[in-house]
């Protein structure tokens, strides 16, 4: 494994290392700079640090495991491979992605899995261990987001206005869904048998990333949000 001291690079002389290094990788004091490892494909990366905007921005198969937190806009437009947080991102984590995996070992900002879309055989996935904040889902055109609220500490699972603009794809919560509120334009059902089918891949790796109990995350039941066709957004930020 190579490994890439971090301390006093700025992101551009980062990421030329990133491409002239081995394909495994370990950066160490890593502190904000942005847009690292963008649109890599090959590269396993383990990142000590708080990775700074953008991290894995455009990425088409590279592996990125953060060693704590890290900053808003993780896995921006990412078309696949692999993210791992082990602590909490900012905002608009996902934002745009159209492929691959993002998994957060704890919470998320604002407007997680904006944009998020499907195509194909690409399918992305954002699975959240603790809660999310307002927006989650914005704008949501397919894949699948899994919030499991393990830690919450009180607060509601996820924040204000949740899946505004939702019109594909899925959004799964566990547990209660107390002092949540959605709008009119979605469907909020107890997941069902083949709901939950589809999300066990999700959650068993999510556990073996993280030394959980798949079993018991299944154990609790989950709520499956979906667009409501008969009742679609219209005319939300336009005048008539």
């Amino acid at each position: 494994m190579e490994r890439i001291n971090a301390y006093g690079l700025d992101f551009k002389a980062l990421n030329e290392k990133l491409r002239q290094a081995e394909t495994n990788c370990a950066m160490e004091n890593c502190c904000g700079q942005r847009f690292l490892a963008a649109g890599m494909a090959d590269t396993t990366l383990s990142i000590s640090g708080v990775p700074g905007n953008a991290l894995g921005a455009y990425l088409n198969g590279a592996q990125i495991t953060v060693n704590g937190n890290a900053q808003d806009a993780v896995g921006d437009t990412m078309n696949a491979g692999r993210i791992v947080i082990c602590g909490s991102v900012g905002d608009a984590v996902g934002y745009a992605m159209r492929g691959g995996e993002i998994f957060v070992r704890q919470n998320a900002g604002y407007r997680a899995g904006i944009h998020m879309k499907a195509y194909r055989d690409k399918v992305p996935a954002l699975v959240i261990g603790g809660r999310s904040g307002s927006f989650l889902g914005e704008y949501q055109a397919g894949g699948r987001i899994v919030v499991l609220g393990l830690h919450t500490d009180g607060k509601p699972i996820v924040g204000n206005f949740p899946c505004t603009g939702l019109h594909g794809g899925k959004v799964f919560l566990r547990g209660s869904l107390r002092g949540v509120r959605f709008p009119p334009q979605v469907n909020v059902m107890p997941a069902a048998a083949q709901d939950l089918a589809e999300i066990e891949p999700l959650v068993n790796t999510f556990c073996a990333l993280f030394s959980l109990d798949t079993a018991e995350i299944l154990g609790v039941p989950f709520t499956v949000v979906t667009p409501n066709h008969e009742n679609p957004f219209r005319q939300m930020y336009v005048a008539n």
